[in-house]
């Protein structure tokens, strides 16, 4: 081990579970290079070789995961000179106000610049009106590491904070991550990529519960704590921190690949400095929207993976470690996961049609008394190494999804220079892909006529054994369940509106033409729109013109809005309005942007999580009595309330959920300290309530604009 700092081991449960995965491996590969069917020698090869490649990957991931850093920032040392850097070359104006307003907005004295190799007049306007530095150059030579390295030519800094254009940092990303410069050895620090569009490819809703899962969530959650123990995280090219000693002493950013990220990292390693993985999330980007975008995006990655390998070596480099080579190995080496999955995917066709059987035949009981146990394990031990990331079905539902466009990218291996591509942004861009799931389309299609012609050949000719027809049928039924899902996934997603909505909630005061304000609740909030609920929407229809103001943690923002659309919404229960903000001015715009972006304020409010229990903690839960129950969904109502350890009669704003069964929540944006006695008016759809309640402190969610208070509403009672 390179770093002395505390570390999350595995645990002896799992140890144990995995223990007994190796020895089910021991019982399985051996019998099975034993059993090849010589008749058909260069299938049963390759079909072993897959499953050795498979075994293999999984013992370099628990060598990297066996135990993961417990980081926890040091105060940020005063002084420093921190220039933030935003690459950019087309994404929309739009996009990069967002970025560039939560970049102003963050704590730590620094400068921001907006790096513009797309020369456009009006990057150099918005850069003047936001207030950041701007800088071009006269030609795209390397890309997005041209454009950090001309940079550097400009900026003097001791550290370099990096956001593509579309991650929008937290208010307080520098105070969290410059304390680790203090050790003069550290070259980087790397904060997670998360993605507020909860809505992307990569992210699949659970609609029964509060589970959210991201294809990146392993990576993110576990892989990158697990590399930053043996000190080999890398950075990612956004979302971190650099020395520019430490840069400098290698050149700069690392060229004449498209992942300058990778490249730079292992130069840095190879240099003898160390990184650092803090594991909390402090910036929050655009994701991918379609599979197009995505698959672009990890063909790129896999790519500028196999040039690194090629230029700088990998397992045999010299200047790092032992354990640094086998992360980077392992990095490099995924990729190589598309050509395993496809040998799976063919293989029972291959069995179906042509009858080759990549084993002796044997007894049925035989072959399942090893095959059962090892791969039944397989998959156990993948959930217990991930923590409860892993997810099984959704890791290889994604598998399906990018195989081919994995296996296009090893190719990156024997080509020349490869173009850098930036993925893209824009929501229109992002019909009319289906081509891309041409491949998933083929598997289906080939694994559902081999099971027809599979029958025939053992009913006309006894081609197959009956076992080995049965287990090929249900191989290829799994093959085309998971292309089921993918084709799926991708008709089904669609985008229509060109800004992501959060789903939380906000107080607004409507001003009602024949009385006082009114107090309703705004959901699926955007900088164009929202939805609103109250007594007030029961009479709107399509074009009225509304007016009020929306309460956030600083102030009101004064708008207007035009009805839009109209929904009875959850059972017809509450009727809901879609409006559609007509801003006054962009003041009021960007207010409502730096509360909604940088933040995991979704995340919190709604009570989502990527992670779930492992069968292990299940079962112990199960043991326990406690078993596994979902989160109920949450309507918010929003209240007048009065602490009543505060005298006088001030009135706060605040929301409550509305759920009826297990401990509400209430948020607010005052601070009430660890535990408060509340009095409350409820402003429900019909009527008002009045409600007493005991708040007790949850957490504090921040922004660029001031914090939410998320409190448990203990032992309600009707007042």
């Amino acid at each position: 081990m390179t770093q002395h700092i505390p570390y999350e081991s595995l645990g002896k449960g799992k140890t144990v579970v995995i223990l007994i995965f190796l020895l089910a491996a021991v019982w399985y590969l051996p019998w099975r290079a034993g059993v090849l069917n010589e008749d058909h020698l260069v299938f049963s090869v390759v079909l072993y070789g897959a499953e050795l490649f498979s075994f293999f990957t999984i013992m370099l991931h628990l060598f990297m995961t066996w135990r993961l850093t417990l980081r926890k920032a040091p105060p940020a040392p005063p002084g420093l000179r921190v220039a933030v850097l935003v690459p950019t070359i087309n994404e929309p104006v739009g996009m990069l106000r967002q970025t560039l307003l939560g970049a102003i907005r963050m704590d730590y004295p620094h400068q921001t610049w907006l790096l513009d190799d797309g020369r456009r007049p009006q990057m150099r306007r918005l850069a003047r009106e936001i207030g950041c530095n701007y800088l071009t150059r006269t030609d795209n030579t390397d890309a997005k590491a041209g454009s950090l390295n001309n940079a550097l030519h400009h900026i003097e800094a001791d550290v370099l904070a990096i956001f593509d254009a579309d991650h929008i940092p937290a208010k307080e990303f520098l105070t969290h991550t410059l304390g680790y410069f203090s050790d003069e050895n550290v070259a980087f620090v790397q904060t997670p990529q998360d993605f507020y569009n909860l809505d992307s490819y990569q992210h699949i809703k659970n609609s029964h519960s509060q589970s959210i899962w991201m294809e990146q969530s392993l990576f993110f959650r576990v892989i990158q704590r697990g590399k930053d123990y043996w000190n080999a995280a890398f950075f990612c090219g956004s979302c971190a921190v650099i020395r520019r000693t430490a840069l400098d002493s290698i050149g700069g950013f690392a060229t004449g690949t498209v992942t300058e990220d990778l490249h730079t990292s292992l130069r840095l390693h190879k240099k003898g400095y160390t990184s650092v993985y803090h594991p909390e999330s402090l910036a929050y980007g655009l994701a991918p929207l379609s599979i197009g975008p995505y698959l672009q995006q990890r063909i790129r990655w896999g790519q500028g993976a196999m040039q690194v390998w090629r230029k700088e070596g990998i397992l045999f480099t010299r200047d790092l470690t032992i354990p640094q080579r086998i992360n980077y190995l392992a990095s490099t080496i995924t990729y190589f996961d598309g050509w395993q999955k496809g040998i799976f995917y063919i293989a029972p066709v291959l069995v179906l049609v042509l009858g080759w059987l990549p084993i002796v035949d044997i007894a049925s009981v035989t072959f399942l008394w090893h095959f059962i146990p090892y791969y039944v394990l397989t998959f156990w031990a993948f959930e217990e190494i991930n923590r409860g990331y892993g997810r099984v079905l959704q890791t290889e539902q994604f598998n399906m999804t990018r195989f081919w466009a994995l296996m296009v990218s090893t190719l990156g291996w024997f080509r020349g220079r490869i173009t850098f591509s930036v993925t893209p942004k824009n929501v229109s861009s992002h019909h009319g892909d289906h081509h891309y799931i041409i491949p998933q389309y083929s598997i289906l299609a080939a694994n559902a006529i081999a099971i027809p012609f599979g029958i025939w050949g053992l009913s006309g000719y006894g081609a197959l054994p009956t076992s080995a027809l049965v287990a090929n049928i249900l191989w290829s039924f799994v093959n085309i369940g998971l292309a089921a899902l993918v084709v799926a996934m991708t008709l089904l997603r669609r985008h229509r509106r060109n800004e992501y909505r959060f789903p939380v909630p906000l107080v607004v005061r409507i001003d009602d033409p024949s009385g006082p304000s009114e107090l309703a609740i705004a959901e699926d909030v955007s900088l164009s729109g929202f939805r609103i609920y109250s007594r007030l929407a029961q009479e709107m229809v399509l074009h009225d013109k509304i007016s009020g103001r929306l309460l956030i943690p600083d102030g009101e923002i004064p708008f207007s809005a035009e009805v839009i659309g109209e929904n009875e919404g959850e059972m017809g229960k509450v009727r809901t309005v879609g409006c559609r903000l007509i801003w006054p001015d962009d003041a009021a715009r960007d207010r409502l942007g730096l509360f909604l972006y940088g933040s995991n304020l979704q995340w919190r409010v709604l009570g989502l999580s990527d992670r779930v229990h492992t069968p292990l903690e299940s079962l112990q839960l199960w043991l326990m009595g406690h078993g596994v129950h979902a989160n109920a969904v949450r309507r918010w109502i929003p209240v007048f309330y009065q602490r009543l350890d505060v005298s006088g009669d001030q009135q706060w704003v605040g929301l409550i959920s509305g759920n009826t069964s297990g401990p509400r929540t209430f948020l607010t944006y005052d601070a009430l300290g660890s535990e408060a006695d509340v009095q409350m008016l409820m402003q429900g759809k019909y009527r008002q309530q009045s409600l007493r309640i005991r708040a007790d402190f949850s957490e504090r969610v921040g922004n660029s604009v001031a914090p939410v208070y998320v409190y448990q509403a203990a032992e309600c009672a009707a007042g």
